[in-house]
Parts: C-alpha cells; structure tokens; sequence
C-alpha cells in the first residue's frame, strides 16, 4: 500500500546538499532584488529560476521543460534574447553627451582593460582558452554580451558567467568607489570639468548608429549582431518619427525580455553545472576582470593628465565610468565627485565615457570572438 503512495516522497528522497546550496543562492538573488534594489528586473527572475530548476525532478527543465526550451531557443541556438534586449538598451541610450565630447569615446576602449588581463590570468590558472574568454568578458560589466559569448564559445561557466555579470553590475555602486579611491588621491578627485557641449546635430545623431555599426563590422565583424541590434535600437530613437517604437523598444521589449532572460540564465544554474570549484574561481576571476576594467579607465586618464594643460585636466573617475554600466556607473562617479566637492558637477562628462562603454564593450566581445578561432581551432 505504501509503495503506492511512494511518488508523495520521491521528492524528498532526490534532494542533495547542492540543491539545497543553490536554493540559498536563488534566496539570496531575490533578496538582493526586493531589500536592497540591485538590478531587481533580472536578480529576481534569475533567484526565482535558480529554485526552479533545482527542485527534484523538477518538471520545467528535461526534455519537456519550459525553461530547457527556453535556453535552447532563445540563448543556445539563436542568441535571441541578449540581441533583442540590445534593441531595447539601444533606444535608452541618448549619445548626446558623447557626441558632444568625443574624447571621452577613449574611456570605452580604456576601460576594457581588464578583460584581457583576465583571460590572461586564467590561461596561466589552468583554464582552457574558452573558459577564460568567456571569464574575461564578466569584466565589461555587460550582461547580454556576457551571456552571448560565453554561449558561442560553449563555455563550461556559463551560469556562472551570467549570475556574475549580472551582479557585478548591481553591485556597482559598492565595488566602483573601492576601486577609484585605491588608485587616485584627494586632489585628483576634486579636479573639476566645466562642461561647454557642443550643438549635436540631428543629422549626427542618425549618422553615428550608422557609421559605428559599419565601423565595428571591419574591425571585429563577430561583433556586427551586438554592436548592430544596439545601434538599431538607438537610430529607431533618434530617427524621430518612430516615436512610439521607441518608447514600446524601451518599456515593453525590453522589460519583457529581461524576464524571459532572466529566468531562462536559470537554466545553468542547475546544482550538477553550478556548484563547482570552477565556479567558484570564474566568478573571482569577474570580479578581478571588473574591479581592473575601472582601474584601467582611471589610469588611462591619469596618463592622458601628464600631457594636458592645467585647465583642460580630466578628472581620473571619469575614467572609471568607461565600463558597460549604464547609468549606474555615471551616477556613481558624480555622488563621489560630489562627497569631495559638492560644487563639482562631473555626470555629463561620465555620462559620456558610460555610453562610450556600452559601445566599447560590445566591440570587446566581438574581438574575444574574432580572436576565439585562432586559439581554439574553430
């Protein structure tokens, strides 16, 4: 008779101490979502699936399973979901603030530094060359970019890439201020930057989405999806007469995106791929690609501060705002300029190397692409 009923604790009989590991971490997702307001669009649906696929024979991943179709559909095959959301990010980017002042386009490329630090570091730890690419690319702070790469280079980390990227950049406003006050003095921090931009034409505004995709197609072509959909999304805004498909790419798309990609990550969160000690080392080895990726944006400025005259230096945190982060980055870097001197207004200027970044990132991703049949044999 019992043997009957032995379905009501199969359930039980099947729990392992990883399971129960990865339930803490999905709580803890959530947490940081709901208390503490970090990134809550995607750490709550990664938190949420991350309990999901790890309940015992559980019925939403295997063959049948919703969210094991909605990994092979929208990530593993076609990449669907991180390229749409580019549309989406793309319409809320205004790149007026760059436009404006070019050389703040310098940070983007600057600020990536410590992505190729990374995958060097992880060469030398033992990692195959994919697994470090894709480790390296946490650092750009960009979790679309994150994710795509790390699926076309069939990383063994990829749950741990996105988890993350993701939180990293949620944690922005903690790791950020760290890093700058580390490697710049007071005085640096209260150098102060009039702002005089310049008029941006319409016309410039509709060229630069145009221009930068053709430009990233010949310097790094595996990065024409990324760089493309993102432009798109900002010419669709710009253009002016497309008014309500860009408030529907900014509000609708993208938020309905995020949810499917934010519970569709959770597939590699499952307690056999997840809880290893590679994990663990991947995970460090993102936060040490973040942490120099701002670190090389503020010596990058420092080092252009040597041959600028005294009236036109550039304060070095500006230099940190070169990463993917966007706002929060920007939004950092003025708070910080403001505890020091609460007349030093430095958001547009930040603003600017925050936007250069979400460009730089994408490009960064496509060169770890381009690069990735040459020292994989693909």
């Amino acid at each position: 008779m019992l043997s009957e009923f032995s379905f009501l604790i199969d359930g039980f009989r099947n729990v392992t101490w990883q399971m129960v590991l990865m339930w803490a971490i999905g709580g803890l997702l959530i947490w940081l979502a709901v208390k503490k307001d970090f990134e809550p669009t995607l750490l709550l649906p990664m938190g949420f699936g991350a309990i999901l696929v790890n309940l015992p024979l559980s019925g939403v991943v295997g063959e049948h399973g919703i969210i094991t179709w909605l990994f092979e559909k929208g990530i593993n095959v076609y990449e669907v979901f991180p390229l749409v959301l580019f549309i989406g990010i793309g319409a809320m980017i205004d790149f007026g603030p760059l436009l404006s002042n070019p050389r703040m386009l310098l940070f983007g490329g600057a600020a990536q530094f410590g992505i190729f630090l990374t995958v060097v570091l992880a060469v030398l730890l033992g990692f195959d060359m994919n697994d470090a690419m894709s480790a390296g690319i946490i650092g750009a702070a960009d979790g679309p970019t994150s994710i795509m790469v790390s699926q076309k280079l069939s990383s063994n980390y990829q749950g741990a890439i996105a988890v993350a990227a993701y939180s990293y950049m949620a944690l922005v406003p903690v790791i950020q201020p760290l890093c700058i006050r580390l490697v710049t003095t007071k005085k640096e921090r209260m150098i102060r930057m009039p702002y005089n931009p310049a008029k941006v034409s319409k016309t410039t505004r509709i060229l630069f989405p145009i221009i930068v995709t053709i430009i990233a197609g010949f310097i790094a072509p595996d990065s024409v999806a990324l760089v493309g959909f993102l432009m798109f999304g900002n010419l669709i805004r710009e253009s002016g007469c497309l008014e309500s498909l860009s408030q529907t790419a900014q509000g609708p798309l993208a938020n309905l995106i995020t949810i499917f990609l934010g519970i569709t990550i959770s597939y590699q969160m499952r307690a056999e791929v997840f809880v290893t000690w590679g994990t663990i080392v991947v995970m460090a080895l993102g936060l040490f690609a973040f942490v120099f990726d701002t670190i090389g944006g503020v010596l990058f400025a420092k080092l252009l501060n040597i041959f600028l005259p005294k009236d036109r230096k550039i304060n070095p945190m500006v230099g940190g705002a070169g990463i993917s982060a966007f706002p929060m980055s920007a939004r950092v870097i003025q708070k910080m300029a403001l505890k020091e001197d609460n007349q030093n207004h430095l958001l547009m200027h930040a603003v600017g190397a925050n936007v250069a970044g979400q460009i730089g990132s994408v490009v960064a991703g496509g060169i770890i692409l381009s690069l990735a049949p040459q020292f994989l044999g693909m």
